[in-house]
């Protein structure tokens, strides 16, 4: 009951303080976002301090390398962040924009004009850049947020939310507009998913087990991908070269995160030339291929695809390979196993670009490019929060505009409805 009321308290004052986030003009925001930035230079030998912590609780807790890594905050990651602020601080304001306008017949005035969403639930793992991130993100488009960390990084998100909060109180901003709930419980996510009363939207960020057991649970609209198992396809009129590039890009850059490809469906056509030396990359960079019947055959060191594999998001240097007949069955293959995250088709033939374009029901389709492109910062967006593989209601990288929403503002001179 403790922590219900606790986690309630937050959630009210965050739905006051988001009130007076509505009316704030863009240079209290820039400002604002500009001296935190200059706040954590300024302290950022308390947050590695208190980041020492974190770190040697999770050695303690035998956390992977890989996880440590991410916890850790040095002088440059803190750099970052506060580059981060500044970034943010650049981008346009998207509240009060007027999308749309036009004038009935009887002389009423309509627009449609970009609002906050209101109070914004964010729930997240290991990183503490993250608290950063998603604060400057929520402020610029006029949004209260409650983060709710990881058990594992709770000192370090503790200090930077408190050097926010103390940013936004010295600009004459509320600083309950950027909380962090301060318990390592787990029941802790579920009370701040519960309270549809004073929240407005859900985003969780994280493994697979966690973004479903909140989308199961939630009370709230939630805006979240379970996972990302993404496809390139290799159709018989790509250039083999530029193939080779991309696939490979996709794969190695960056083998852990959502956007990496997992499955590469490769046209028969093709097939014989393509394969055997886009294998040899692969086994110099350390990928493990688990192929089709068909491919153990043009690479013998390959493995035999489980029927597990497909579908599957390995996050590491493993791929599953495929070779089809023709693009209908890359098609029905993606149709089947994707997870609607990001796909890609390399080909010069445009009319087959299109289709593919056209019919794969992903957030962002390429072609002829990497499916490591699927971030907002490399789409323009400046900065994202999250990807959302659901439609509503946003789909894809999740940036400024898409922490808005639209409302209607009718201006008359006493019209009435007959």
């Amino acid at each position: 009951m403790q922590l219900m009321s606790m986690i309630e308290d937050m959630a009210k004052k965050a739905k006051l303080a988001s009130r007076r986030l509505r009316r704030l003009e863009r240079a209290q925001k820039d400002a604002a976002l500009r001296l935190m930035a200059a706040r954590l230079i300024e302290r950022q030998a308390d947050i590695i301090q208190e980041n020492k912590k974190d770190l040697s609780k999770a050695r303690e807790a035998g956390l992977s390398p890989s996880m440590i890594d991410r916890l850790a905050l040095d002088e440059t990651v803190i750099q970052g962040m506060a580059n981060g602020l500044e970034e943010v601080a650049a981008l346009p304001d998207p509240v009060g924009e007027v999308t749309e306008t036009w004038e009935r017949p009887n002389g009423l005035l309509v627009k449609k004009v970009r609002i906050p969403l209101g109070v914004i639930g964010f729930i997240y793992e290991s990183r503490p850049n993250v608290t950063v991130d998603a604060a400057s993100l929520c402020l610029k488009s006029g949004n209260a947020v409650i983060l709710k960390g990881g058990s594992e990084a709770l000192s370090s998100n503790l200090i930077l939310a408190e050097l926010l909060g103390e940013s936004l109180k010295e600009i004459g901003l509320p600083p309950e507009a950027i909380q962090v709930i301060p318990s390592t419980d787990r029941e802790a996510v579920s009370v701040l998913i519960g309270l549809e009363d004073f929240l407005d939207i859900i985003i969780p960020r994280g493994g697979e087990g966690l973004i479903r057991f909140v989308t199961s649970h939630s009370k709230v609209p939630v805006l979240k991908h379970y996972k990302g198992v993404c496809h390139i396809y290799v159709d018989e009129f790509a250039d083999p070269d530029m193939a080779k590039k991309v696939v490979l890009n996709a794969k190695v850059q960056r083998p852990g995160v959502c956007n990496a490809v997992e499955t590469l469906l490769v046209h028969n056509n093709i097939a014989g030339e393509f394969l055997p030396s886009m294998s040899d990359l692969f086994r110099n960079a350390g990928v493990e291929i688990r192929g089709c019947p068909k491919t153990v055959k043009l690479v013998p060191w390959a493995k035999p695809a489980a029927k597990g594999d497909w579908g599957t998001e390995f996050l590491d240097l493993i791929i599953a390979v495929k070779i089809v007949s023709d693009m209908e069955e890359a098609l029905d293959h993606i149709e089947k196993y994707s997870s609607n995250h990001t796909e890609a088709i390399i080909t010069n033939d445009r009319e087959r670009s299109q289709t593919f374009l056209a019919e794969v029901d992903s957030s962002v389709v390429l072609v002829n490019a990497s499916t490591r492109f699927n971030d907002g910062n490399q789409l323009g967006l400046g900065a994202e929060i999250g990807i959302n593989t659901s439609k509503i209601h946003a789909f894809g990288p999740i940036g400024l505009e898409d922490l808005t929403t639209t409302k209607f503002v009718v201006e008359g001179k006493g019209q009435v409805r007959t």
